[in-house]
């Protein structure tokens, strides 16, 4: 490799052969291959020093590189460098696009040919303690660090004032000022009376930050927009759409494609009318895009996997297709949905609605009764669902012993054969089976949050997920068969630091984890094993969860590491992914199945389209659990307090988390309420220890608190420790505030 931008030298190749001469000069292929591989800029030494070419062939290189720089397949880098064409310069100006799942910024450079392909990603380090964080929207001038491929690390060198896109503030308006619905912005921004754009007290508001003219004092700024009023329905989801920049409003091109589709016909389709699919969903599913039929198959099991042709009506290249890549996924909160394609596909052509034709695409699978497959085809099909269910009806019906309303005779029972015999080879292969639940809001008809209860977890979830993941398994092997491009859904194993981290973790509860050169995952499972039924089951849960890589998309299969896979892939959610989406064209291409498959363009923009999808998968499940906390502070506002049992969840510099058992409420516990003294946080980060009052609060650790506060426009909430359980060598006592005139703030209030 080149010699990187921020400095080292590369590795050297020999600059003689064995005559002693020097290395022939490079091709121009060569040369831009070089430079492609190239972490940043090169300067003709480097190139050199990598060819292995002697001084006297400087001025043939010097020759070669300015006729590269004149055809544009080299471009200027510095003052005596060059780079590749398409890279981005050690130092530019980006703005900020959203947030990662760690909230931190991700920007795109602002000025780009989009004749290149899609702009590459800039993943901007976390500021400098006591800086506002990066909004959506914001410009700053950051010096990068290329990570690969279209990759790029960036830090900001200087924040950018802009005139026609200038940071974004999001905030409810209170008497002349904003306050900031994201809890990491502190700072409060004022607003004159001409410039608050028509909003009332308790607005929600966008905002613009105005220029500053004296250094001390409130920050100006103006409202541009006024997005709705908190505590209305709808209005925690709103705050969540813009906080996260989440599109939301479809293009009336891409809305009008959408309203002229019509159903299919059974031309070059298989008839699977005769055949009883099912839909199993939630009770407040939106969509339905896929469905099931099982039978005995001899000593196995015969099963079909029904998906909605979304392929058929959303072409490359079409504005609607634009408009799905660019959104990546739909985005489900308590209140609302924020759909990938527009209503009348996600909820009429492409929803298996029952007794109503629909295209398809299908898997027919064959598996013995061990649940080993023996076989699988693919097919395009017209099918005609035989009843919409839920989860806790196909429960019910099977723990009875009958099926459900609209079912032939059997066909409950016949699913549950099949998944039990996938169930056996799924614990065979000793996947990841986690246990952490998920927590449901449930709103009255004006929006109000009525409970925050636990989604249940039946068998029938459970059969629903095996069936899913075998198709998707044979959709991979599908395509790898027809030497086909896949859209990989791909798990890495833990880092080593990672599971370091976790294996200490584990190690303060006297529980042993695998080493980590062979570590699996029926490792994690008989971890969880251990703790189940225990108190501290649910942390250990959300411990192990913490302690994997996240999944992916790639274009490059490296396997799924959780469901103990060699391949993967998403092939069930056309409908709200846009990876399955391109899963489905590809078997239409590879299987010739119609002329919509997938285009040669789109495959040569698979890596940036991975990277792209996987960004706002992360960002659609930051935004969904942000609402969902905000939707809980607003519960529990209304307890405000009230004294909890809990658990400690995380142990910091600032303060502890705690985790309340009820209903998987989180907050910090301000290290200004505990008692005054010198804290100690371990080297792990797992225990803090008062070196006067010997008390100790350990991670996972049962404590009892009282909500201090909660507040709905961030979803941030507080709690005062009530009492401690100290740990060996402590005593057991209770935190309250500090004596009076105790300064109460810092790590021995530093």
């Amino acid at each position: 490799p080149a010699k990187p931008a921020g400095g080292g030298k590369p590795p050297r190749r020999r600059p003689k052969g064995e005559t002693g001469t020097a290395a022939p000069l490079p091709s121009r292929e060569q040369l831009r291959a070089f430079l492609r591989d190239a972490p940043g800029r090169v300067g003709k030494s480097d190139i050199a020093r990598h060819f292995g070419l002697s001084s006297d062939q400087r001025p043939a290189l010097r020759e070669l590189l300015r006729s590269l720089k004149e055809s544009g397949q080299a471009a200027p880098a510095g003052r005596k460098g060059v780079a590749a064409p398409d890279r981005l310069p050690e130092m530019t100006v980006v703005e900020v696009v959203g947030t990662d799942a760690d909230g931190d910024a991700i920007a795109r450079p602002v000025q780009w040919d989009k004749a290149n392909g899609p702009p590459p990603a800039v993943f901007m380090r976390p500021e400098r303690r006591g800086m506002p964080a990066l909004a959506p929207g914001e410009r700053v001038l950051a010096r990068l660090r290329f990570l690969g491929g279209t990759k790029y690390e960036g830090r900001t060198f200087k924040r950018l004032a802009s005139e026609d896109r200038p940071a974004r503030i999001l905030g409810v308006f209170e008497e002349g000022r904003i306050i900031p619905t994201d809890r990491r912005q502190r700072a409060e921004w004022m607003v004159a009376p001409q410039d608050r754009g028509g909003a009332s007290a308790g607005d929600i508001v966008m905002a613009e930050p105005l220029p500053q003219h004296r250094p001390m004092g409130p920050r100006p700024a103006r409202i541009v927009e006024v997005l709705g009023r908190m505590g209305e329905p709808r209005s925690v989801s709103l705050v969540c759409i813009h906080a996260h920049g989440i599109p939301d409003v479809f293009p009336a091109e891409a809305v009008q494609e959408a309203e002229r589709a019509k159903g299919v016909t059974k031309r070059g389709r298989e008839d699977l009318t005769a055949l009883p699919l099912v839909t199993i969903d939630g009770e407040d599913a939106r969509d339905f895009d896929d469905a099931v039929f099982a039978e005995p198959d001899g000593d196995g099991w015969r099963l079909v996997v029904a998906i909605a042709d979304v392929a058929h009506y959303v072409k490359p290249g079409s504005a609607l297709d634009r408009e799905a890549w660019a959104r990546g996924n739909s985005v489900y909160f308590p209140d609302r949905v924020v759909p990938m394609l527009p209503e009348a596909l996600s909820n009429g052509w492409c929803s298996l609605r029952p007794a109503e034709n629909r295209g398809c695409l299908f898997v027919e699978m064959r598996f013995d009764k061990a649940g080993t497959k023996v076989r699988h085809r693919f097919g395009r099909g017209l099918m005609r669902s035989a009843a919409r269910l839920t989860y806790e009806q196909v429960q019910a019906a099977h723990e009875a012993g009958t099926d459900p309303e609209g079912v032939p005779p059997g066909q409950a029972a016949h699913l549950y054969g099949a998944f039990r015999a996938l169930l056996a080879a799924r614990d065979r292969r000793g996947t990841l089976d986690l246990d952490v639940p998920e927590r449901r809001v449930l709103l009255d008809a004006k929006g109000r949050v009525q409970a925050v209860v636990p989604r249940a977890r039946l068998d029938s979830h459970r059969l629903i997920e095996e069936f899913m993941v075998a198709a998707n398994v044979c959709a991979a092997e599908e395509l790898e068969r027809l030497r086909q491009p896949c859209m990989y859904r791909v798990h890495d194993r833990p880092s080593d630091e990672k599971l370091e981290g976790l294996r200490q973790f584990l190690a303060g509860l006297g529980i042993k984890l695998a080493p980590r050169d062979r570590i699996h995952p029926r490792d994690f499972s008989q971890v969880l094993e251990i703790v189940k039924e225990k108190p501290e089951a649910r942390l250990v849960n959300e411990a192990v969860l913490r302690g994997q890589s996240q999944a992916a998309y790639s274009p490059d299969n490296i396997g799924h590491f959780g469901l103990a896979l060699t391949k993967y892939a998403h092939f069930t959610s056309p409908i709200r992914r846009y990876a399955d989406l391109l899963v489905h064209r590809a078997l239409v291409a590879g299987l010739q199945l119609g002329r919509d498959g997938l285009a040669e363009e789109e495959a040569a923009r698979f890596p940036d389209t991975a990277e792209h999808i996987t960004q706002t998968e992360r960002r659609a499940a930051t935004a969904e659990r942000d609402a969902v906390d905000r939707y809980l502070a607003a519960w529990m506002a209304e307890r405000v307090g009230d004294m909890f049992d809990a658990r400690i969840s995380g142990v910091t510099r600032f303060g502890l988390f705690v985790t309340v058992e009820e209903n998987g409420a989180s907050g910090i516990v301000p290290l200004a309420s505990l008692p005054d003294d010198r804290w100690q946080l371990d080297g792990a980060g797992h225990a803090m220890t008062g070196r006067s009052t010997g008390l100790t609060f350990s991670l996972g650790q049962p404590v009892e608190v009282q909500l201090a506060s909660a507040t709905p426009r961030t979803g941030g909430m507080v709690f005062r420790l009530m009492q401690g359980d100290p740990r060996a060598g402590g005593r057991r006592g209770r935190a309250g505030p500090p004596p009076r005139g105790k300064r109460s703030g810092g790590f021995r209030r530093r």
